[in-house]
């Protein structure tokens, strides 16, 4: 793993107005994270986890201080720009999956690729290579309906993860509560292909649990209390 950072943040505070009362989010948060690092945020409801993730993941704007992603600051990006790093710096997963249910196995995870204008050959070595990586190459051709919810996340995943040939170094997957809706057993099987699979390539990690045991799993640990945080292990 390189020392350079690919996530930074500098004393980034968000303050959401709900009329006449200030909501502070986040507090002052500095946050770097390195290029393959797996990091896991935890604290209580409420305590800014999710707004974090929103600011890395350029789905929302800082009220002050900089997020900077691959050494860009994204923090006064138009639209259309923040648009662009969506489509080729983050991935997402979620609790719930968020699959295309008209969409096979197949199409959900080449759905990325074909948006990324990436050619026919080139899209379907990569989601082949990537369904085998999650044990899924028999299950290519269902759709959402037909997978348990383990499978569901794995396609998940996998999707996460399909960006353009020589691009996946610079990805950050954010995973928010990916196995908050799946049982244990399913839950340990789905956070070792997560971990697995995005340092396996390279990728940076940083997901949001409530879970100890998916924790564990990562490199470090911060919590998060009251919009600010408050211990790194």
């Amino acid at each position: 793993m390189s020392n350079d950072l690919i996530v930074d943040l500098r004393e980034v505070s968000r303050v959401y107005h709900m009329g006449e009362v200030d909501v502070h989010a986040l507090r002052g948060v500095d946050l770097q994270v390195n290029r393959g690092e797996a990091i896991a945020i935890m604290g209580p409801s409420g305590s800014g986890k999710t707004t974090l993730l929103n600011l890395i993941g350029a789905l929302d704007r800082p009220t002050t201080g900089q997020v900077m992603i691959d050494g860009v600051d994204i923090t006064k990006m138009t639209e259309k720009q923040l648009t662009k790093v969506r489509r080729d710096k983050i991935s997402f997963v979620f609790q719930f999956f968020n699959l295309l249910p008209v969409l096979t196995a197949y199409e959900n995870v080449e759905l990325p690729l074909l948006i990324a204008g990436v050619e026919e050959d080139a899209r379907r070595e990569r989601v082949d290579y990537l369904l085998e990586l999650v044990g899924l190459t028999e299950r290519a051709d269902h759709r959402p309906d037909e997978l348990s919810g383990g499978e569901q996340q794995r396609v998940a995943i996998s999707r996460a993860l399909a960006k353009p040939p020589g691009s996946t170094s610079s990805v950050v997957v954010l995973a928010d509560e990916p196995t908050g809706d799946l049982d244990q057993v399913t839950g340990e099987s789905v956070m070792k292909h997560l971990v697995n699979l995005t340092k396996g390539e390279g990728g940076t990690l940083i997901t949001v649990t409530h879970d100890p045991e998916a924790a564990e799993r990562m490199d470090k640990v911060y919590t998060i209390r009251d919009g600010a945080i408050v211990d790194v292990k």
